[in-house]
This record gives structure tokens, C-alpha cells and sequence, in this order.
């Protein structure tokens, strides 16, 4: 049978074995603008809300997403080309389970017109506009925690209002624009891996509404919501090799499906003025504290991502589950968690940390997923500061051991080189590269040039104990080589 091309029209002549939208797609109203249309979203918050729209009574709270940059645009394609459905394909050793999404109704594309994107953000109806922009877009300065006014986005926002590119830029200006029209500002709900993503979000964005437009800034201070969540898939970026399963296995021409791992997870802080969807009806977790949740995830699951992907690329590894059968990356992973971490951690109501630990080394080595580790390698200038260096501070307040963690750190200073022991490219993809490979060149084993960017160190920079740590084990690294120097961590 040939494959059937992804369009509403062709939705009946897929097999019954995959689930398509069961409500009226038509009827769909977008209370939801989603800035960052990236496989993360489409994996994680858009199929909780497919699983409510089949639900009845909820047709108010569809999607409208939004591309902001450059390369956006291919998504911008995708999308429009298949009337905004895509295809989940869910891995694992179960098997591969297809279903097809739904609740994208409409999808715009900045760059060809930011008044639409305005319009829509400022329209009556956005309730929530809810963000996938990465760690890095929230334009903090990691060492010390405030708003980083100097970068280059900021600097062309402050200069050019009216002309947006950003994230931010587009917020403040719609929010202007509702301020002016008498309208309520809508919820803002991060749903990046930032610890107190929605404290983070309202601090950075108030900072920078402050430097254009004061009142504008006390008026969101007011009445502007932020809720923290917490978010947890496994997604790795989509290949011609999943677009090739989909096609072979499925029947599905689909130009950008996204594929995942069967775990999902989602606790939202309940602070919506506006209302929400009742995400609670489809498995997410309503709460008035995520902080626990928080913590315990970006410390263990992504900290131990950035634990195995650094070593495991200087390895020779491509995919996530090929590092975690290497036994030395194993025992990295699981000591880094149990020794470093876990002492570190509050109790989480309703989890059994020994048993969340074990699920996270079945997730990281399932084979079907094929987690690049080159994704996970991605932006590490604003993912070790996050996932890692808080338990480094932690650790060190209270006399416990770091060993492993600046281990973590010192691999990462080893891949900003470029080239693992065989000289085999490691990509770098980080809005920092050429700073930081020109230190990690400049520097070779001496981490000194690198501890010293207090952007991202902070007081760690003048910390003889994390600074020492590091230092010895990216000495390890380039003396002992990746694989001695891993045993020797490990030993």
C-alpha cells in the first residue's frame, strides 16, 4: 500500500491502528498562543491537550503556535503543509505506537508577519502563552543570576520596540498593546528546564519590560501570572530516519514527525486568572508547589544527561543508549545520582527516589529511542549552570562531595575543544561557541581560562574546592585520555 500524505482530508484512510484526532478540529478556538514550536512541544504539551480535546466540552482551548526565528521557518512548511497535524511515534521495547495530533490549529511564522503574531498574542481570546524557547532564551546572566541587558537580542530589542525578533521582544509588545486596550495580560507558563521556570520568566521579563517601559513593567508586576511547571519526556530531534519509519511502518508521509519515549510527565503550578484547561482530566499533576518536583528532575535526569553525553561523544557514542551500556558511563551516572545529588534533595510527596532513579537509567538506555548525544550536548553554556552547578553549590555548603559532578563540568570543557581523542568532530551548538572554544583552545588541560567566566561560574570561579576538582579532572582527561580518566573517577 502506498504511504498517504498527512492532511485533514486524508485523516479516514489511515489504518485504524493509529489514533487520529477524535473532535472537530474546525470547532477548535486558539486560547493558547505556544511560542517555540519544537519537537519538545509537539511530544509533550500539545499531546496532553489533544488528550483533552477528546474530551467533550474543551473545544476552547486549542493551539496556535508560533516561530519566531530563522530557521522556523522549515517548521512554518511542515506544519501548514499538513493542515498543522503531525505524527507521534511513542518507542520502546513494547513496540512502535503511532497517533496522529491534532490541536495545532494554526501556525505563524514571525519573520513573514509580525503584526499577525502581535495581533494574536494581543487578541482577547490568548489566555496563556505558554514557551519551549530553550534554557538559553531567557537572557540570564549564570553567574549572577539577573538579567543579562547586554545581549545582543536585548541590546536590538531596547533599540528597535517596535520592530520585535525575540521572544521577550514580542511579549513586552503585545502585552503593550493589551495594556493599551484595556485588556487583561494572559498567563505565562514556561515549559523550559529552569528550575522555577516561572519565577525565572517573570523576573527576566519584568527586568527587561523595565527598560522600556516602566509602568508597562509595574502593570504586569500587578497582574501578570507566571506559573512554575515542571516538563519530562525524553524527545530526541527528528531524523530522515524517523521520517523514513513513519512512512514504512505506519503508511504516513509526514515532512516532521517527532518520536519519543512512552513516559511523560507534567506538574503544573495551578496560577491561571484567566482559566485554563482541565490538564488534570489527562494525567498532568495541579499543584501550588513544583519546586520539589522540579529539583529532583533537573537534578538527577538532566544533570546525569550532561553527566553521560560529554564523556560518552569523547567516547565515540552517538546515541544515549550506546553511552549508558558502556559500564564506566553507567557507574558515572548512577554514583554522580546517588552520591552527589540525592543527599541534596528534599522529599518528593508521592515518589520513591531510589525507585525514580532506576527509571531514569531504563529511560536513558532505551534503545528505540535513539537520543542523540549531540542534542543533549546542546547549549551547555546554559545547561551546566542549571542542572549542575546548583549541587555543585549545594554540595559544597554543606561539606558534601563533588568529585563527580566537576567531572561532568571538565568533560564539558574537554568537548568545547572540537574533536574527540580521534580526532572525530563533536558538534558544538551553543549561542556562545566561539567564546568558549576559543578559551577551551586557548586553555587545553588548564581550566583556568574557562573557570573564569564568572558569567556562567559565578562565586564557583573563586571556590578552591570545585576550582581544583575541575582542574584535575580535565588534566585527567587530557593526559590519561576519556577512558582512563573515566575509570579513574569511577575506580
Amino acid at each position: 500500500m502506498d504511504a498517504i500524505a498527512l492532511k485533514q482530508a486524508n485523516l479516514a484512510q489511515l489504518p485504524d491502528t493509529i489514533a487520529v484526532p477524535a473532535y472537530a478540529r474546525e470547532s477548535l478556538v486558539p486560547g493558547i498562543v505556544h511560542i517555540g514550536v519544537g519537537g519538545f512541544y509537539r511530544a509533550h504539551q500539545a499531546v496532553y491537550l489533544d488528550d483533552l480535546l477528546a474530551l467533550p466540552g474543551n473545544a476552547e482551548w486549542g493551539y496556535c503556535g508560533v516561530g519566531l526565528l530563522a530557521h522556523d521557518a522549515a517548521m512554518r512548511d511542515a506544519m501548514r503543509s499538513q493542515d498543522g497535524l503531525y505524527t507521534v511515534v511513542e518507542r520502546s521495547a513494547a513496540g512502535d505506537f503511532a497517533r496522529v495530533i491534532g490541536c495545532v490549529g494554526d501556525y505563524l511564522y514571525a519573520p513573514d508577519d509580525p503584526q499577525a503574531v502581535l495581533e494574536k498574542l494581543a487578541d482577547p481570546g490568548t489566555r496563556i502563552v505558554s514557551l519551549t524557547i530553550t534554557e538559553g532564551g531567557y537572557y540570564v546572566n549564570q553567574g549572577t543570576g539577573e538579567f543579562d541587558a547586554q545581549h545582543p537580542d536585548i541590546v536590538h530589542e531596547l533599540a528597535h520596540p517596535d520592530a520585535p525578533r525575540c521572544s521577550f521582544g514580542y511579549l513586552a509588545a503585545a502585552l503593550a498593546l493589551r495594556h493599551q486596550r484595556g485588556l487583561p495580560p494572559f498567563t505565562i507558563m514556561s515549559c523550559d528546564n529552569l528550575q522555577n521556570n516561572g519565577d525565572v520568566t517573570r523576573k527576566m521579563l519584568l527586568a527587561f519590560v523595565a527598560l522600556r517601559d516602566l509602568e508597562l513593567a509595574r502593570w504586569l508586576a500587578a497582574h501578570c501570572s507566571f506559573p512554575n511547571s515542571m516538563v519530562d519526556r525524553i524527545t530526541p530531534a527528528t531524523t530522515d530516519e524517523h521520517r523514513a519509519l513513519v512512512r514504512d511502518t505506519f503508511g504516513i508521509v509526514d515532512a516532521w514527525p517527532v518520536v519519543c519515549e512512552p513516559f511523560r510527565q507534567w506538574v503544573i503550578e495551578d496560577e491561571f486568572p484567566q482559566g485554563r484547561p482541565a490538564w488534570e482530566k489527562v494525567g498532568a499533576q495541579m499543584t501550588h508547589d513544583v519546586l520539589p518536583y522540579e529539583k529532583m528532575k533537573l537534578r538527577l535526569l538532566n544533570a546525569s544527561h550532561q553527566a553521560l553525553c560529554y564523556i560518552g561523544m569523547q567516547l565515540g557514542y552517538t546515541y544515549a543508549h550506546e553511552a549508558m551500556s558502556d559500564a564506566g558511563i553507567r557507574a558515572l551516572v548512577r554514583r554522580m545520582m546517588d552520591d552527589e545529588v540525592t543527599p541534596l534533595l528534599d522529599e518528593v510527596e508521592g515518589i520513591d527516589l531510589a525507585s525514580y532513579k532506576d527509571t531514569l537509567i531504563e529511560r536513558f538506555s532505551n534503545p528505540a529511542v535513539r537520543d542523540q548525544l549531540a542534542r543533549i550536548g546542546t547549549e551547555g553554556s546554559a545547561r551546566i549552570p542549571k542542572f549542575v552547578l546548583p549541587s555543585v553549590r549545594e554540595a559544597l555548603a554543606q561539606g558534601g562531595a563533588i568529585k563527580l559532578l566537576a567531572f561532568t563540568v571538565a568533560c564539558w570543557f574537554r568537548y568545547l575543544e572540537g574533536h574527540d581523542e580521534q580526532g572525530r568532530d563533536m558538534p558544538l551548538n551553543d549561542p556562545y561557541a566561539a567564546r568558549l572554544r576559543a578559551l577551551a583552545l586557548q586553555g587545553g588541560a588548564d581550566a583556568t581560562a574557562l573557570l573564569s567566566l564568572r558569567e556562567l561560574f559565578g562565586d564557583l570561579s573563586d571556590a578552591p574546592a570545585f576550582t581544583q576538582a575541575v582542574g584535575e579532572a580535565l588534566a585527567s582527561l587530557y593526559g590519561l585520555g576519556a577512558r582512563a580518566a573515566l575509570e579513574q573517577r569511577v575506580a
